[in-house]
């Protein structure tokens, strides 16, 4: 088996590294090439994998290369870890929101509109050549905005799916609080990326059973604090909902209180810029040969665990255990309220004949206008991605909940095309 990581000069790689390390039982790896066009970042990541490989036994090649072309050929997948612009364009994503008084945030509202118009052509792009080096290949997209860069990526007709990693962070979390093994732990996750609610959380007797003891009024009774505390959400709110909101819903349902936030804090890119120069000093140490414990502050803890097991599903590795998981692919009438093309994040059958939402029981009335609207703005946004013009930005920005006046959405793009002139060709 060969996989392919494009973007693989990120300092987040070895988390992704030390998964393919630790659970090579699942996924069998011969072959990993790590494609990025920093050749410095990238020689010191991939002779940090090569490390973390030996150190763990693990027989797979590692190779390096800025050749995109050469890098994909023959893989029988391809994982998308890209941030155009680098931390400095999140920086801005984070930054000039606040002045119009919104929310700066690198995938919702404003700046998350920015990304995915510098990010989307440059996926696309990349996806026609793994067509074209091998068009049986599976294309998992981890970049943000995930929702968004799925639905290109579907639309252009490439066998791709989007992968988050809030549902298995939950699923870890709430197994800690229950005392079991996380792969007994089931989700009745429903909405987009990144919005998304727990309305039901199960106990498997077995991994591959179809149902169990339902638990989440458990939970919420007896670790009610600590989960209201992690996602930073008032307890009140979960016990009336009777939910576990995903903690990006914290940006619709206390706006204006995370602005005052972040305009007193500073942005996160500027945290994670400072991590990321402390981690290429720890990659350079010739003798370092697992993952630093500083990654676990770079965001995007499980990652490597949900990638596992997404691909050992779609490759057939993985056993029955692996025939379920929550991914974002195609709506195709799960959820009736909204056009079949959206994507939506929902735990889906995975197996090698490919990525199927399971049905889902109707959604409440207070997440189903939400979904609704987001899914409206995301379908606005790709397509000022992919035709340009201000006017379709300033609709986008008009469509967003968290924006939704024509003053407003009108200062927002102006910044916003201010901003990114260089990464939009049709400017």
């Amino acid at each position: 088996m060969k996989l392919a990581i494009v973007g693989g000069g990120s300092t987040y790689t070895p988390e992704l590294i030390d998964g393919f390390a630790r659970l090579s039982d699942r996924l069998p790896i011969a072959e990993l090439v790590l494609i990025d066009p920093a050749a410095e970042r990238l020689e010191l990541i991939g002779g940090l994998a090569r490390r973390i490989f030996a150190k763990q036994g693990h027989p797979a090649e590692v190779s390096t290369t800025g050749d995109l072309a050469a890098g994909v050929a023959d893989a029988d997948a391809v994982l998308l870890q890209l941030r155009i612009g680098g931390q400095g364009a999140r920086n801005e994503d984070e930054s000039w929101p606040l002045e119009c008084g919104c929310v700066g945030q690198e995938t919702t509202g404003a700046g998350g509109l920015a990304k995915a118009l510098r990010t989307v052509p440059v996926v696309l792009s990349i996806a026609e050549q793994v067509r074209r080096a091998n068009p049986a290949a599976w294309i998992i997209d981890f970049t943000n905005p995930v929702g968004i860069v799925t639905r290109a990526l579907l639309e252009a007709g490439h066998k791709a799916v989007g992968l988050c990693n809030v549902a298995i962070g939950l699923q870890r979390k709430f197994a800690a609080h229950l005392g079991v093994a996380p792969e007994l732990v089931r989700l009745d996750h429903v909405g987009l990326n990144h919005l998304t609610w727990e309305r039901g959380v199960s106990v498997l007797p077995t991994p591959d059973a179809a149902s169990g003891r339902e638990v989440l009024p458990e939970l919420l009774a007896d670790f009610g604090p600590e989960i209201a505390a992690d996602l930073r959400l008032p307890l009140p709110l979960l016990r009336q909902l009777g939910a576990v909101p995903s903690y990006y819903l914290r940006y619709f349902y206390q706006h204006d209180e995370v602005v005052e936030e972040l305009r007193q804090k500073g942005s996160r890119a500027a945290e994670v810029a400072a991590i990321e120069r402390e981690l290429l000093d720890l990659y350079a140490d010739p003798t370092l040969d697992t993952k630093p414990e500083l990654l676990g502050k770079r965001g995007g803890a499980f990652y490597s665990e949900a990638a596992v097991q997404l691909l050992a599903g779609l490759l057939g590795t993985g056993g029955p255990q692996y025939a379920v998981q929550v991914v974002n692919t195609r709506n195709n009438g799960v959820l009736p309220f909204l056009p079949d093309d959206a994507v939506i994040e929902v735990p889906a059958e995975v197996g090698a004949h490919g990525v199927t939402a399971l049905p889902q029981r109707p959604v409440e009335p207070l997440y189903r206008g939400l979904i609704a609207n987001v899914t409206g703005y995301e379908q606005l946004a790709l397509e000022a991605a992919l035709k340009g013009g201000r006017d379709r930005v300033f609709e986008a920005l008009l469509a967003h909940p968290l924006v939704g006046q024509i003053a407003l959405a009108d200062q927002l793009t102006d910044r916003l095309l201010a901003h990114n002139r260089q990464y939009l060709s049709w400017l």
